[in-house]
């Protein structure tokens, strides 16, 4: 999510163009930290900048993960959750949410180790250490830790890492991040060509570009160098499915997916409710990120998100040992929290990596001055009153995270001046597209709080001159529903963290048209030959310091050109939690309660 050595010193010249590098870059670009953190409203500093990212070594990747004071096993998790989870195979995971779930079942080749302090240290999670590069970091070598086992007591091996990263080639893993195909064997959807389908038919990348040549090792042969390959590893797609016969059923996988994390499904109520216990066979030795302490964590939906606090300010029953991954503190709940010491001590507030668009879909939106009105119009600032005001995150004026390397803070739309939106200048550039009065289909979330920012969205288009066709979405559909290339949306909320700290985490994901598919990022359905070209360019900038503001200049370009998006905020999470949990702290990557420490007192 962005995010010095590694035990080999030999290796650190490469790597450091994806870590040292980083942290040059955080520390010399303008702005996104300092006296903006301060007026945040979080608590402490931005945690998800590169200089608070390192990669460790094979020392760093061992377990078992440190102990912690007072824990103890048993008991049960209560995880308060709004939306269901719309996937549990790793292959198609990528929203904070399932992300956060994912690490109790799920191991990736690499993966982050998180201090108290929100420190992040990359290690190796199913592999030994971070990675071994050669010919110039086209070449990643991994091997496997011993005593690795799935849920079912059988050992895992290279081949059922080969399985993880060979499904993504099928037509139907669209959702998840591609980094690793991508490098392989193509940019956009060209990758899919080299293994149509996938293995399920037996067939298997060449070893020039997937090599197994036994059950501990795995070496990627990337088409380019790409120093940053660590961290692409730690996604949750990059790891292990069983390669067994009959054990991947590919889009069915996500009925169950088969554990090798520390928890295995229970029962699983789609909608409703999830229930993970212990998995026997997960060897603490093995893992340096995650713990087993309580016996279940069970994970209810539908939990709107005032009444998730209301309930834990109460710290009752079954609620005193509550928790959610992702949802938040509100605006209506969160003087109570404050005024109450014992539940303010048993809160956190960070800022998130996540930043908060209204996406416009271009292929509807055909004039650029109507998405320039739209742009204007929007009222940033009355929307994010509506989502946590202060608590909820900071006005946004560019389509970057502070927290990147390069990042500015530019606001070409004057979001932060008129956080009301900019009703004049919306009103002239319809009138000057003899546009006025058309309608735009305007999609959310059928929840509290985005009936209300509905509101305040609706009334600030009609001022500028807009009709405004609501759409209401059941949560549990809406991520599916966005991603889809025949929408019949005009605008919509989107939002975006880097996957790392460095912009090409941001720009190609979200605007290279060449990734154009349902499920995909591209909410904007943007597709500029201009932009796919000059994301190939810095693409091939191996120098992470020179390629920084290259990105950052280019997502000017397209803010301000192509006008496909919208930036209203740049988010925090205000968490809180029952008083008979500890262990509960911030996931500097997710920007969630991260929940591999969590104990029942």
């Amino acid at each position: 999510m962005r995010t010095a050595s590694i035990g080999n010193r030999g290796r650190l010249a490469v790597v450091a163009l994806a870590a040292g590098a980083l942290a040059l870059s955080a520390c010399s670009s303008g702005g996104g930290g300092g006296d903006k953190d301060k007026d945040s409203g979080a608590t402490g500093p931005d945690k998800n900048k590169a200089a608070n990212y390192s990669i460790g070594n094979a020392a760093d990747s061992t377990g078992p993960a440190p102990e912690l004071a007072g824990a103890k096993k048993g008991g049960t998790v209560n995880v308060l959750q709004l939306d269901a989870f719309n996937y549990l195979d790793p292959a198609e995971i990528y929203y904070a949410d399932t992300l956060t779930h994912s690490l109790l079942y799920n191991r990736s080749l690499t993966g982050y180790k998180i201090d108290a302090k929100g420190r992040v240290t990359l290690v190796g999670d199913l592999a030994t250490d971070p990675g071994k590069p050669s010919d110039g970091g086209r070449t990643w070598t991994y091997t496997l830790k011993k005593g690795l086992k799935w849920e079912d007591g059988t050992p895992i091996t290279s081949a059922d890492v080969r399985q993880s990263v060979e499904r993504l080639y099928a037509d139907w893993a669209s959702d998840g991040p591609m980094y690793v195909p991508q490098w392989l064997s193509g940019a956009g959807q060209e990758f899919r060509k080299a293994l149509p389908g996938g293995p399920a038919k037996g067939r298997h990348l060449p070893a020039s570009v997937l090599d197994t040549p036994d059950p501990q090792t795995v070496v990627f042969h990337f088409k380019a160098p790409h120093p940053d390959a660590p961290y692409a590893m730690a996604m949750p797609n990059i790891g292990a499915v069983p390669a067994a016969p009959g054990k991947d059923t590919g889009v069915k996988y996500n009925n169950r997916p088969m554990a090798s994390g520390p928890y295995k499904f229970a029962e699983i109520k789609p909608g409703k409710t999830i229930s993970l216990v212990r998995n026997e066979n997960w060897d603490p030795k093995t893992d340096p990120i995650r713990h087993q302490y309580v016996d279940e964590f069970q994970i209810d939906f539908g939990i709107q998100e005032s009444d998730m606090t209301r309930r834990i300010l109460a710290d009752r029953g079954s609620d005193k040992t509550a928790m959610s991954f992702s949802n938040a503190v509100t605006t209506d709940t969160a003087q109570a929290v404050l005024a109450d010491k014992a539940a303010k001590s048993r809160t956190f507030q960070e800022i998130q990596p996540y930043e908060d668009y209204m996406a416009i879909n271009t292929r509807r939106i055909k004039d650029k001055r109507v998405r320039q009105a739209i742009a204007y119009a929007l009222p940033s600032g009355q929307i994010l009153a509506q989502v946590g005001g202060r608590t909820g995150g900071v006005v946004a004026g560019n389509l970057m995270s502070p927290s990147l390397a390069g990042w500015q803070d530019t606001d070409p739309f004057g979001k932060k001046k008129f956080p009301g939106g900019d009703i004049a200048k919306a009103k002239k550039l319809l009138e000057e597209a003899n546009a006025v009065g058309t309608t735009l289909v305007y999609a959310y979330k059928n929840d509290e709080i985005y009936q209300k920012v509905s509101v305040v969205v609706t009334q600030a288009l009609e001022r500028a001159g807009f009709k405004v066709e609501k759409k209401e979405i059941d949560g549990d559909n809406l991520r599916d529903e966005i991603s889809k290339v025949d929408k019949k949306i005009d605008i919509h909320r989107a939002s975006w963290g880097a996957d790392w700290p460095v912009g090409s985490t941001v720009v190609p994901p979200l605007f290279d048209g060449r990734f154009i598919t349902d499920g995909s990022q591209n909410y904007w359905l943007l597709n500029d030959p201009e932009v796919n070209k000059e994301i190939d360019r810095i693409n091939a900038v191996q120098d992470v310091d020179q390629a920084a503001p290259q990105w950052f200049k280019l997502s000017e370009k397209i803010l301000t050109e192509d006008v496909p998006a919208v930036p209203i905020f740049y988010n925090q999470q205000y968490s809180i939690w029952g008083s008979g949990l500890g262990g509960v702290k911030y996931h500097s990557v997710y920007g969630t309660a991260d929940p591999t420490s969590v104990f029942v007192k």
